[in-house]
């Protein structure tokens, strides 16, 4: 029976191994940018990796997500955090506040309060898809803005780096199990050989 706990042993160590590896190659690009007198950073999407971007916050997933968003009532507590500009700018949001409950610095959009800001006279100063899709509206905000799914990105890089350093220790310690089990296998095998010749 050893042999067989020994082979599921090995299964475990090359699926938590590949797993480790893939999650590591996915997650290893993209980190946000900082802002001039700002207390958060920016970020964009097209930082992360293609796998990200088309399984993860492409158009079948990103309904679901926009409905957490609305849910949880993210962005409306920023309201209530932050009264004047200055106080507003010397925040550290989180990646998900940054990217889907303002519009991007680069807009040009003048403060009024947390989510609600106003457009220049002469439109936005970046021609960005992004100044257009802020929304005053607050079941809309940046929901749909690609800051928003680079903020959502970011958050679940940083989880998957709590994830990754799980796995890594729990790899270590099955690698461990396997080398012990592997060695016990060995001697019960040499035991049984002595046992075997002393007949003789």
């Amino acid at each position: 029976m050893l042999w067989i706990y020994g082979l599921v042993i090995s299964l475990l160590i090359l699926g938590m191994f590949c797993f480790t590896v893939f999650a590591f190659i996915v997650t290893n690009h993209g980190a946000g940018k900082v802002v001039s007198g700002k207390g958060y950073k920016e970020y964009r999407l097209g930082d992360y990796s293609h796998w990200l971007q088309n399984h993860v916050v492409d158009g079948k997933n990103w309904g679901k997500f926009k409905s957490c968003l609305a849910d949880t009532n993210l962005c409306m507590k920023l309201s209530g955090d932050a009264r004047t500009p200055q106080e507003f700018y010397k925040k550290n949001l989180s990646p998900t506040q940054s990217g889907c409950c303002k519009p991007p610095t680069y807009c040009g959009y003048t403060y009024q309060n947390a989510t609600f800001w106003v457009a220049p006279k002469s439109g936005p100063q970046a021609p960005d898809s992004d100044c257009l899709t802020w929304s005053n509206k607050q079941d809309t905000l940046c929901y749909d803005c690609k800051s928003c799914k680079a903020g959502i990105l970011a958050n679940m890089k940083d989880e998957w780096k709590k994830i990754f350093a799980i796995n890594v220790c729990v790899f270590l310690f099955l690698t461990i199990v396997h080398c012990v089990g592997t060695c016990a296998y060995q001697g019960t095998k040499a035991d049984r050989y002595k046992g075997y010749r002393g007949y003789h």
